[in-house]
Protein backbone atom coordinates (compact mmCIF):
# COMPACT_ATOMS: atom_id res chain seq x y z
CA UNK A 1 0.00 0.00 0.00
CA UNK A 2 1.81 3.31 -0.84
CA UNK A 3 0.84 6.33 0.68
CA UNK A 4 2.22 5.75 4.15
CA UNK A 5 5.21 8.22 4.13
CA UNK A 6 5.32 12.36 4.54
CA UNK A 7 7.52 14.64 3.92
CA UNK A 8 10.47 15.02 2.40
CA UNK A 9 13.86 15.83 4.30
CA UNK A 10 12.05 15.35 7.67
CA UNK A 11 10.38 11.94 6.77
CA UNK A 12 8.22 10.08 8.65
CA UNK A 13 6.36 6.43 7.89
CA UNK A 14 3.57 4.88 10.06
CA UNK A 15 2.80 1.68 10.15
CA UNK A 16 0.21 -0.75 12.18
CA UNK A 17 -3.77 -1.30 12.63
CA UNK A 18 -6.35 -0.57 14.74
CA UNK A 19 -6.65 -3.96 16.27
CA UNK A 20 -3.34 -5.43 14.98
CA UNK A 21 0.13 -5.97 17.82
CA UNK A 22 1.17 -2.21 17.99
CA UNK A 23 0.81 0.86 15.37
CA UNK A 24 4.09 2.79 15.22
CA UNK A 25 6.40 5.59 12.99
CA UNK A 26 9.80 5.72 11.44
CA UNK A 27 11.26 8.81 11.24
CA UNK A 28 14.12 9.74 8.89
CA UNK A 29 16.13 12.90 8.62
CA UNK A 30 15.62 14.01 11.96
CA UNK A 31 19.18 15.89 12.73
CA UNK A 32 21.80 14.89 15.09
CA UNK A 33 22.06 16.35 18.57
CA UNK A 34 18.46 17.10 19.24
CA UNK A 35 17.30 16.70 22.75
CA UNK A 36 14.91 13.75 23.22
CA UNK A 37 12.58 14.65 26.38
CA UNK A 38 10.82 11.24 26.59
CA UNK A 39 7.97 12.82 29.47
CA UNK A 40 7.19 15.69 26.75
CA UNK A 41 6.64 12.40 24.26
CA UNK A 42 4.52 11.19 26.50
CA UNK A 43 2.35 14.08 27.15
CA UNK A 44 1.39 14.41 23.77
CA UNK A 45 0.55 11.22 23.08
CA UNK A 46 -1.84 11.27 26.18
CA UNK A 47 -3.93 14.48 24.95
CA UNK A 48 -4.71 12.03 22.02
CA UNK A 49 -5.32 8.82 23.67
CA UNK A 50 -8.79 7.42 24.11
CA UNK A 51 -10.36 7.43 27.46
CA UNK A 52 -9.11 10.35 28.50
CA UNK A 53 -12.37 12.06 29.45
CA UNK A 54 -16.23 11.67 29.43
CA UNK A 55 -16.54 12.63 25.77
CA UNK A 56 -14.08 10.55 23.88
CA UNK A 57 -14.12 6.79 22.95
CA UNK A 58 -13.68 4.67 26.07
CA UNK A 59 -11.18 2.51 25.05
CA UNK A 60 -8.42 2.13 27.71
CA UNK A 61 -5.08 2.51 25.76
CA UNK A 62 -1.64 3.99 27.47
CA UNK A 63 0.12 4.82 24.61
CA UNK A 64 3.26 3.97 25.85
CA UNK A 65 5.57 4.57 23.74
CA UNK A 66 8.75 3.37 22.98
CA UNK A 67 12.26 4.07 21.36
CA UNK A 68 13.86 1.19 19.37
CA UNK A 69 16.67 3.19 17.36
CA UNK A 70 18.45 7.01 16.66
CA UNK A 71 18.42 7.51 19.68
CA UNK A 72 21.97 7.34 22.12
CA UNK A 73 22.53 8.89 25.53
CA UNK A 74 19.53 11.46 24.96
CA UNK A 75 19.74 12.39 21.63
CA UNK A 76 19.54 11.73 18.42
CA UNK A 77 22.19 10.32 15.99
CA UNK A 78 21.06 11.58 13.00
CA UNK A 79 19.96 7.68 12.16
CA UNK A 80 16.08 6.37 11.47
CA UNK A 81 14.31 6.75 14.61
CA UNK A 82 11.80 4.13 15.46
CA UNK A 83 8.63 4.53 17.94
CA UNK A 84 6.17 2.14 18.28
CA UNK A 85 3.11 2.00 20.58
CA UNK A 86 1.50 -0.95 21.41
CA UNK A 87 -2.48 -1.91 21.46
CA UNK A 88 -3.43 -2.97 24.33
CA UNK A 89 -7.56 -2.56 24.57
CA UNK A 90 -8.48 -4.29 21.47
CA UNK A 91 -12.01 -5.87 20.99
CA UNK A 92 -12.48 -6.82 17.87
CA UNK A 93 -15.72 -8.65 18.41
CA UNK A 94 -17.16 -5.44 18.72
CA UNK A 95 -17.00 -5.51 14.46
CA UNK A 96 -17.90 -8.70 13.98
CA UNK A 97 -21.46 -7.35 13.09
CA UNK A 98 -20.09 -5.24 10.49
CA UNK A 99 -17.45 -7.49 8.54
CA UNK A 100 -19.45 -8.12 5.37
CA UNK A 101 -21.39 -4.37 5.76
CA UNK A 102 -20.78 -1.40 4.76
CA UNK A 103 -20.96 1.15 7.26
CA UNK A 104 -21.84 4.63 5.77
CA UNK A 105 -19.28 7.16 5.14
CA UNK A 106 -16.81 4.55 6.40
CA UNK A 107 -13.94 4.06 4.05
CA UNK A 108 -15.23 -0.01 4.00
CA UNK A 109 -16.38 0.30 0.70
CA UNK A 110 -13.62 1.76 -1.05
CA UNK A 111 -10.88 -0.31 0.74
CA UNK A 112 -12.50 -3.42 -0.48
CA UNK A 113 -12.66 -2.31 -4.05
CA UNK A 114 -9.24 -0.81 -4.23
CA UNK A 115 -7.63 -3.97 -2.33
CA UNK A 116 -9.80 -6.53 -2.90
CA UNK A 117 -9.74 -7.15 0.94
CA UNK A 118 -10.38 -4.77 3.98
CA UNK A 119 -9.82 -5.03 7.64
CA UNK A 120 -13.35 -4.49 9.05
CA UNK A 121 -11.76 -4.30 12.66
CA UNK A 122 -12.01 -0.80 13.48
CA UNK A 123 -11.26 0.18 10.01
CA UNK A 124 -8.15 -1.21 10.38
CA UNK A 125 -4.94 0.88 8.62
CA UNK A 126 -7.84 3.77 8.30
CA UNK A 127 -8.48 4.01 11.77
CA UNK A 128 -7.99 7.46 13.46
CA UNK A 129 -6.17 4.73 15.84
CA UNK A 130 -3.12 5.60 13.06
CA UNK A 131 -2.77 9.01 14.41
CA UNK A 132 -0.93 8.47 17.60
CA UNK A 133 1.86 7.56 14.88
CA UNK A 134 1.48 10.76 14.14
CA UNK A 135 1.54 12.38 17.09
CA UNK A 136 4.64 10.80 18.39
CA UNK A 137 6.40 11.61 15.46
CA UNK A 138 5.35 15.55 15.74
CA UNK A 139 6.25 15.31 19.29
CA UNK A 140 10.04 14.63 18.10
CA UNK A 141 9.39 17.63 15.51
CA UNK A 142 8.63 20.23 18.10
CA UNK A 143 11.20 19.31 20.18
CA UNK A 144 13.37 20.09 17.12
CA UNK A 145 11.84 23.01 16.44
CA UNK A 146 12.18 24.31 20.04
CA UNK A 147 16.07 24.91 19.01
CA UNK A 148 14.56 27.62 17.04
CA UNK A 149 11.65 29.31 19.31
CA UNK A 150 9.24 28.00 16.54
CA UNK A 151 5.49 27.42 18.54
CA UNK A 152 1.92 25.68 17.81
CA UNK A 153 -0.69 26.38 19.37
CA UNK A 154 -4.36 24.71 18.35
CA UNK A 155 -7.35 24.88 20.01
CA UNK A 156 -10.99 23.56 19.13
CA UNK A 157 -12.97 26.74 17.77
CA UNK A 158 -16.07 25.35 17.20
CA UNK A 159 -18.29 22.25 18.16
CA UNK A 160 -21.23 22.52 15.43
CA UNK A 161 -22.89 26.02 15.81
CA UNK A 162 -21.03 26.67 18.77
CA UNK A 163 -18.39 29.11 17.83
CA UNK A 164 -15.32 30.57 20.30
CA UNK A 165 -14.28 34.46 19.54
CA UNK A 166 -11.09 35.25 18.48
CA UNK A 167 -7.95 34.34 20.76
CA UNK A 168 -6.96 38.32 22.10
CA UNK A 169 -3.83 36.85 23.99
CA UNK A 170 -0.34 36.35 21.98
CA UNK A 171 0.93 34.47 24.92
CA UNK A 172 1.03 30.71 23.48
CA UNK A 173 1.82 29.50 27.21
CA UNK A 174 -1.13 31.46 28.99
CA UNK A 175 -3.19 29.96 26.36
CA UNK A 176 -1.99 26.45 26.56
CA UNK A 177 -2.73 26.72 30.15
CA UNK A 178 -6.70 27.82 29.30
CA UNK A 179 -6.97 25.05 26.99
CA UNK A 180 -5.60 22.19 29.35
CA UNK A 181 -8.18 23.22 32.27
CA UNK A 182 -11.51 22.18 29.66
CA UNK A 183 -11.82 18.47 28.26
CA UNK A 184 -13.19 20.01 25.26
CA UNK A 185 -9.61 21.73 24.70
CA UNK A 186 -10.75 25.77 23.96
CA UNK A 187 -9.00 28.27 24.61
CA UNK A 188 -11.85 30.54 26.29
CA UNK A 189 -13.75 28.88 29.26
CA UNK A 190 -17.18 29.59 28.62
CA UNK A 191 -17.56 28.53 25.17
CA UNK A 192 -15.73 25.20 26.00
CA UNK A 193 -18.12 24.76 29.08
CA UNK A 194 -21.42 25.20 26.47
CA UNK A 195 -19.30 23.05 24.27
CA UNK A 196 -19.15 20.20 26.74
CA UNK A 197 -22.59 20.59 27.30
CA UNK A 198 -23.34 20.01 23.85
CA UNK A 199 -21.50 16.91 23.11
CA UNK A 200 -22.72 15.81 26.24
CA UNK A 201 -26.25 15.87 25.04
CA UNK A 202 -25.20 14.36 21.13
CA UNK A 203 -23.60 11.37 22.91
CA UNK A 204 -27.06 10.71 24.74
CA UNK A 205 -29.33 10.88 22.01
CA UNK A 206 -26.64 8.19 19.88
CA UNK A 207 -25.31 10.99 17.21
CA UNK A 208 -22.27 12.39 16.72
CA UNK A 209 -20.82 16.11 15.80
CA UNK A 210 -18.16 17.73 14.11
CA UNK A 211 -16.20 21.16 14.82
CA UNK A 212 -13.56 23.07 13.98
CA UNK A 213 -9.53 23.70 15.29
CA UNK A 214 -7.54 27.22 14.63
CA UNK A 215 -3.81 27.35 15.10
CA UNK A 216 -1.43 29.67 14.83
CA UNK A 217 2.42 29.07 14.70
CA UNK A 218 4.81 31.65 15.84
CA UNK A 219 8.39 32.67 15.22
CA UNK A 220 8.97 31.37 11.82
CA UNK A 221 11.62 32.38 10.02
CA UNK A 222 11.11 34.40 6.43
CA UNK A 223 11.60 32.02 3.71
CA UNK A 224 9.94 28.48 4.08
CA UNK A 225 8.31 26.82 1.23
CA UNK A 226 9.26 25.92 -1.97
CA UNK A 227 7.69 26.80 -5.22
CA UNK A 228 5.64 25.80 -7.21
CA UNK A 229 4.47 22.78 -6.10
CA UNK A 230 5.65 22.72 -2.76
CA UNK A 231 4.36 25.96 -1.60
CA UNK A 232 4.31 25.82 2.57
CA UNK A 233 0.47 26.66 2.59
CA UNK A 234 -0.48 23.60 0.07
CA UNK A 235 1.80 21.65 2.47
CA UNK A 236 0.08 22.47 5.23
CA UNK A 237 -3.32 21.75 3.17
CA UNK A 238 -2.12 18.57 2.49
CA UNK A 239 -0.84 17.70 5.85
CA UNK A 240 -4.47 18.65 7.50
CA UNK A 241 -6.78 16.83 5.01
CA UNK A 242 -4.77 14.00 5.45
CA UNK A 243 -6.42 13.59 9.15
CA UNK A 244 -9.20 11.49 9.43
CA UNK A 245 -12.22 13.12 9.05
CA UNK A 246 -11.02 16.36 7.90
CA UNK A 247 -13.22 18.16 5.40
CA UNK A 248 -11.67 21.64 5.30
CA UNK A 249 -8.49 23.70 5.88
CA UNK A 250 -8.06 27.01 5.34
CA UNK A 251 -5.36 29.32 6.02
CA UNK A 252 -5.05 33.75 6.94
CA UNK A 253 -8.36 34.95 5.53
CA UNK A 254 -9.87 31.87 4.18
CA UNK A 255 -13.08 31.57 2.38
CA UNK A 256 -13.97 35.07 3.83
CA UNK A 257 -11.17 36.40 1.42
CA UNK A 258 -13.44 36.16 -1.51
CA UNK A 259 -15.71 38.18 -0.20
CA UNK A 260 -13.43 40.96 -0.17
CA UNK A 261 -12.11 44.02 -2.39
CA UNK A 262 -7.96 44.07 -3.28
CA UNK A 263 -8.19 47.47 -1.50
CA UNK A 264 -9.27 45.48 1.85
CA UNK A 265 -7.44 42.22 1.81
CA UNK A 266 -3.75 43.52 1.05
CA UNK A 267 -1.18 43.40 3.60
CA UNK A 268 0.32 46.84 3.88
CA UNK A 269 4.46 46.30 4.67
CA UNK A 270 5.68 48.77 7.25
CA UNK A 271 9.19 48.97 9.19
CA UNK A 272 10.40 46.77 11.18
CA UNK A 273 11.03 48.58 14.62
CA UNK A 274 14.81 46.95 14.66
CA UNK A 275 17.06 47.15 11.08
CA UNK A 276 18.15 43.57 12.02
CA UNK A 277 14.19 42.05 12.07
CA UNK A 278 11.87 41.10 9.20
CA UNK A 279 9.22 43.46 7.55
CA UNK A 280 6.40 43.50 9.11
CA UNK A 281 2.53 43.88 7.59
CA UNK A 282 -0.36 45.98 8.98
CA UNK A 283 -2.62 43.06 8.18
CA UNK A 284 -2.51 39.23 8.07
CA UNK A 285 -4.83 38.31 5.71
CA UNK A 286 -2.07 36.09 3.74
CA UNK A 287 -2.11 34.18 7.11
CA UNK A 288 1.59 34.77 7.46
CA UNK A 289 2.17 32.81 4.11
CA UNK A 290 2.57 35.03 0.81
CA UNK A 291 3.97 33.14 -2.96
CA UNK A 292 4.04 29.93 -0.85
CA UNK A 293 6.63 31.02 1.48
CA UNK A 294 6.36 32.30 4.86
CA UNK A 295 7.16 36.07 5.38
CA UNK A 296 7.81 35.66 8.84
CA UNK A 297 3.89 36.69 10.36
CA UNK A 298 2.16 34.51 11.98
CA UNK A 299 0.95 31.13 10.78
CA UNK A 300 -2.80 31.01 11.00
CA UNK A 301 -5.18 28.22 9.85
CA UNK A 302 -8.30 26.69 10.61
CA UNK A 303 -9.51 22.99 9.90
CA UNK A 304 -13.05 21.54 9.98
CA UNK A 305 -14.00 17.95 11.20
CA UNK A 306 -16.69 16.50 9.58
CA UNK A 307 -18.94 14.35 12.60
CA UNK A 308 -17.38 10.74 13.60
CA UNK A 309 -19.28 8.17 11.10
CA UNK A 310 -20.13 5.70 14.02
CA UNK A 311 -23.39 6.79 15.64
CA UNK A 312 -25.33 4.52 17.78
CA UNK A 313 -28.23 4.83 15.76
CA UNK A 314 -30.26 1.98 13.40
CA UNK A 315 -28.58 3.03 9.76
CA UNK A 316 -30.03 1.38 6.05
CA UNK A 317 -26.93 0.20 4.06
CA UNK A 318 -25.86 -2.39 1.72
CA UNK A 319 -23.66 -5.88 2.68
CA UNK A 320 -20.79 -6.94 -0.04
CA UNK A 321 -23.69 -8.83 -2.04
CA UNK A 322 -25.73 -5.82 -2.80
CA UNK A 323 -28.42 -6.80 -0.18
CA UNK A 324 -30.26 -3.96 1.41
CA UNK A 325 -29.34 -4.16 5.19
CA UNK A 326 -29.56 -2.21 8.92
CA UNK A 327 -26.58 -1.90 10.60
CA UNK A 328 -26.53 -0.10 14.25
CA UNK A 329 -22.75 1.33 15.67
CA UNK A 330 -21.58 -0.80 18.90
CA UNK A 331 -18.63 -0.33 20.47
CA UNK A 332 -16.44 2.82 21.73
CA UNK A 333 -16.34 5.59 19.47
CA UNK A 334 -16.35 9.30 20.08
CA UNK A 335 -19.59 11.84 20.09
CA UNK A 336 -17.06 14.27 18.20
CA UNK A 337 -13.12 14.23 17.75
CA UNK A 338 -12.21 17.76 17.88
CA UNK A 339 -10.96 17.48 21.99
CA UNK A 340 -8.58 14.75 20.45
CA UNK A 341 -7.86 15.87 17.48
CA UNK A 342 -6.55 18.86 18.37
CA UNK A 343 -2.77 17.69 19.50
CA UNK A 344 -2.91 15.66 15.87
CA UNK A 345 -3.21 19.18 13.90
CA UNK A 346 -0.50 20.26 15.98
CA UNK A 347 1.57 17.40 15.27
CA UNK A 348 1.10 17.50 11.54
CA UNK A 349 2.34 21.64 11.63
CA UNK A 350 5.09 20.64 13.22
CA UNK A 351 6.01 18.00 10.93
CA UNK A 352 5.33 20.34 7.93
CA UNK A 353 7.55 23.27 9.58
CA UNK A 354 10.08 20.75 10.36
CA UNK A 355 10.13 19.71 7.09
CA UNK A 356 10.63 23.05 4.92
CA UNK A 357 13.32 24.32 7.86
CA UNK A 358 15.32 21.64 6.73
CA UNK A 359 15.00 22.01 3.02
CA UNK A 360 15.52 25.64 3.60
CA UNK A 361 18.99 25.06 4.81
CA UNK A 362 20.24 23.74 1.50
CA UNK A 363 19.59 27.84 0.06
CA UNK A 364 21.43 29.02 3.58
Amino acid sequence: MAGNSFGKAFKITTFGESHGKAIGVIIDGCPPNVEVDLEFIQQELDKRKPGQSKITTQRKESDTCSILSGIFEGKTTGTPIMLLIPNEDQRSKDYSHIQDKYRPSHADYTYQVKYGIRDYRGGGRSSARETAARVAAGALAKLFLKQYNIEIFSHVSAVGKIQAPNLSSNNIKELLAIREENIVRCADPATAKEMENFIGVIKKEGDTVGGKIATVIQNVPVGLGEPVFDKLHADLGKAMLSINAVHGFEYGSGFEGSSMRGSEHNDIFINPEHSNKALKTLTNFSGGIQGGISNGMDINFNVAFKPVATIMRAQNTIDQEGNDVEITGKGRHDPCVVPRAVIIVEAMAALVIADHLLRNKAYQ
